[in-house]
């Protein structure tokens, strides 16, 4: 009889597990939506072979299980089922995962203090990992325990930062849980959120690992040096966990063992499927003749912010400057350009001012990989442009390009044929590390 395999939860309409582990050679997993009272019946098929199992049935399921994996036992939630020989067997692969994402980040837990963000069920698994590690010490915080974010300052030397909260996921992706200028001495932070790509709490980590970088590399005078507290800060996102996790899962479905480097490559391939390119640059510089040609390279779809904001506004952008200035233009931009970046997997070519707010800019690098198109001021052309053509471009230019430098992941120049600049993109962004 063939057996039913998938992803056992209530809403799962955005979930990534499907293509997970198609990818690891299940190709007929399911996503599978039941309502509480249909949980009994579900289980009681003779043709379930093993179901991963999410929010909000991870402790609910326990019940119908014959055997509960002891390290499962101690966490309190299970997030796999196998049945065998007409039994269900109940495991926990969140803390494999877990581990997983921290030894791939080079974060350590063992001698160090861990403050957990959160004491819902992603909480027990890195409280368990925390405790299997030999951590030094374990702080749960929540909303009204003893440890909570009205006396964060308790834990101002913590060394290492997980968040197991929802703060930050999609699609209300804008906050972070806490800020690193609460722990001075954090070395790590690992966020279990994993779409967005990056969440704002790694965005700070981030932030501040470059401008560590910045200082160490000699940027800087001794005065500076000693002005800074420098440190650099490890950081992860979830996605890493999401895929060790399945991995667990399918070797436990199926009875197989499956080397990490495949566990590497199917990261590779979803997070390649995900991350939206997104084009940055000055007025003229090419982002949409170059944004059309990544479309037809990649098979992605093609977004032109500024088209979007026309059609929405119904009116053209010198038309709208006319009518609503530069700020009401700007503010129209932003809930556009943030709308469309909540979608993956797709080209998007912004406007020339986009990177003037720091929203937008945070907003391109949570979801996508973000290329600066240069071209020489003297090769931009003006024409339908409100602000190349009323200001000065080297003025322009002085405000916008450390912007642009600082929001992109890689410059381009546009100095050759459309062509090669958009096979340029692709064959960078397309790179596997591990080729």
């Amino acid at each position: 009889m063939e057996k039913l395999y998938g992803l056992l939860g209530r809403t799962l309409g955005h979930s990534w597990s499907k293509p997970i582990h198609e990818a690891f050679g299940c190709k007929g997993y399911q996503i599978i939506e039941r309502e509480p009272e249909q949980l009994e019946e579900f289980f009681a098929r003779e043709d379930l072979g093993g179901v991963n199992v999410t929010i909000p049935y991870k402790r609910d399921v326990m019940k119908f299980c014959d055997c509960i994996d002891p390290a499962a036992e101690a966490i309190g939630s299970i997030n796999t089922i196998v049945r065998r020989d007409g039994k269900l067997y109940g495991y926990n692969t969140d803390i494999d995962g877990f581990l997983y994402m921290l030894n791939r980040a080079g974060i350590e837990l063992t001698g160090k203090k861990v403050v957990i963000l959160g004491s819902g069920g992603a909480s027990l698994t890195a409280q368990a990992a925390a405790r299997q590690e030999n951590a030094r010490q374990i702080v749960v915080v929540s909303r009204n325990g003893k440890d909570n974010y009205d006396n964060l300052s308790r834990h101002a030397l913590a060394e290492v930062l997980i968040n197991t909260t929802p703060v930050g996921m999609w699609p209300k992706v804008d906050g972070a849980p806490v800020s690193l200028q609460l722990f001075p001495k954090a070395s790590a932070v690992a966020d279990m959120v994993y779409n967005p790509l990056r969440t704002n709490l790694l965005l700070e980590a981030a932030k501040i690992d470059a401008e560590a970088g910045r200082l160490i590399t000699g940027n800087a005078d001794a005065e500076e040096l000693a002005a800074h507290d420098i440190r650099f800060i490890r950081h992860t996102g979830g996605l890493p966990m999401l895929v060790a996790q399945a991995k667990r899962a399918e070797e436990l479905f199926f009875g197989v063992s499956i080397p990490d480097g495949t566990t590497e490559q199917v990261l590779w391939d979803l997070r390649h499927r995900m991350e939206n390119i997104v084009l940055i640059g000055m007025p003229g510089s090419g982002k949409t003749t170059i944004g059309k040609l990544l479309s037809e390279l990649s098979g992605r779809p093609y977004i032109d912010i500024d088209e979007e904001i026309s059609r929405e506004a119904g009116r053209s952008i010198p038309e709208i400057f006319a009518a609503e200035g530069e700020s009401g233009f700007r503010r129209l931009e932003n809930q556009i350009l943030s709308a469309c970046l909540l979608k993956s997997g797709q080209v998007i070519a912004t406007g020339g001012g986009a990177v003037l707010w720091s929203e937008n800019r945070l907003a391109m690098k949570r979801s996508g990989r973000v290329f600066f198109i240069r071209r020489a001021l003297e090769d931009l052309p003006k024409d339908g442009r409100p602000l190349s053509q009323a200001g000065n471009l080297e003025e322009m230019y002085c405000v916008r390009g450390p912007l642009y430098t600082g929001a992109a992941d890689i410059s381009v120049w546009n100095d050759k044929a459309p062509e090669e600049t958009a096979a340029e993109i692709w064959r960078e962004f397309s790179a596997y590390p591990g080729n």
